[in-house]
């Protein structure tokens, strides 16, 4: 998924870290690292966005150092390989991206899925101008609206708000714009209309004035009146030939990852900005105070237990089929899989509240 760093700084410390990952294993990753550990290299796409943050927040409360896997995460940047790009072709070995990358990689004939489930929702809000005149997807013919890239989640979404408003993808005009600053100048200098942008930018538009929230698919209630279900978005995915033959490398960063969803749900969106690195929560566009404000604001696209929950693949399936990029032929269960959240949360016992999606979706 194409959300983009804010800081030059961390695009060549991130960048640094998968180089260095990259060129340390040449017998690949996943396998024992020193002492038995196996590594694991995850690019996530925009680590430093709301709804990729719980990746570097593992890092921080040592839970992949807890559950026995030394995961080394990078960032994807503007005009590199996507997250989920990297991952098809090898470079990494899981991506932190949209599930939705799963359906579109079979379509194309390849073997990807979700292992473990992060949000309920895509954590994205439509930010239009201020005289835009648009106040829903209804209002989107004629216009000009940025997505992050041509092909990424934030265009395939924003087809779909259209189309579910009888407004065809003919009908009005994309580019992409980015996120952060990108974004935010596009949309001041009045080369868009809207664009579909997430948090801390969403925070960053509003206190500058340069636009509001039109449409808002950021928390799970919010994706179900604008999507009509639950809209599961950022994951874990990875190659089906690799996490079948890397299961307890898998496992671990799942048991990791469940760790850190049970400690968002339990604590305050303060809590959350204090364990993050501080150029994710305070840097050019945003201060602190609007970072917290933001997450908790949009905290609820979180899901508690890892868990891809129920009716959420058909509803990512359906979007898909509206724009054109998949049919009813994609077989669901084969994109995702329960089995090592489910295994991670009994685990710790810890309690589930997701009703988990059978293989249907």
């Amino acid at each position: 998924m194409s959300k983009r760093i804010l800081t030059a700084s961390l695009v060549t410390v991130l960048a640094l870290g998968a180089a260095t990952a990259c060129s340390s294993s040449s017998s690949g990753s996943g396998s024992g690292g020193s002492g038995g550990t196996p590594t694991v290299r995850i690019m996530v796409g925009g680590i430093d966005k709301q709804i990729y943050l719980p990746y570097q927040l593992a890092q921080n409360l040592g839970f992949y150092k807890k559950y026995g896997v030394n995961v080394v995460l990078s960032t994807e940047q503007d005009g590199g390989t996507g997250a989920e790009d990297a991952m098809a072709s090898g470079q990494v070995d899981m991506a932190g991206a949209w599930y939705n990358h799963t359906i579109d990689f079979q379509v194309k004939g390849k073997a990807v899925e979700d292992v473990v489930q992060l949000s309920g929702a895509p954590g994205e809000r439509e930010m239009c101008a201020t005289k835009s005149g648009v106040h829903s997807a209804a209002d989107f013919k004629g216009k000009t609206l940025g997505v992050t890239d041509l092909g990424s989640g934030t265009d395939t979404l924003t087809q779909f708000l259209a189309a579910k408003k009888g407004i065809k993808t003919s009908d009005f005009h994309r580019i992409g714009v980015g996120a952060g600053s990108t974004a935010i100048a596009a949309l001041q200098n009045g080369k868009v209309a809207c664009v579909m942008t997430t948090q801390p930018t969403v925070a960053a538009i509003e206190k500058k004035g340069v636009g509001y929230s039109a449409v808002d698919v950021a928390t799970t209630e919010g994706a179900k009146a604008a999507t009509g279900g639950a809209w599961p978005a950022a994951g874990v995915i990875a190659r089906t030939d690799w996490v079948n033959s890397h299961k307890d490398a898998v496992q671990k960063v799942v048991d990791a990852l469940v760790a850190t969803m049970h400690w968002i749900d339990k604590h305050s969106a303060a809590d959350i900005a204090d364990k993050l690195p501080q150029s994710f929560v305070q840097n050019q566009l945003v201060t602190k105070a609007d970072y917290v404000s933001a997450l908790t604001q949009d905290k609820g696209q979180f899901l508690p237990d890892g868990i891809m929950p129920a009716g959420g693949p058909k509803n990512v399936r359906a979007t898909e089929e509206l724009v054109g990029h998949a049919t009813s032929k994609v077989n669901l269960g084969t994109t995702f899989t329960n089995d090592f959240a489910l295994a991670a949360n009994k685990k710790e016992g810890f309690t589930t509240t997701t009703t988990p999606a059978g293989a249907a979706g």
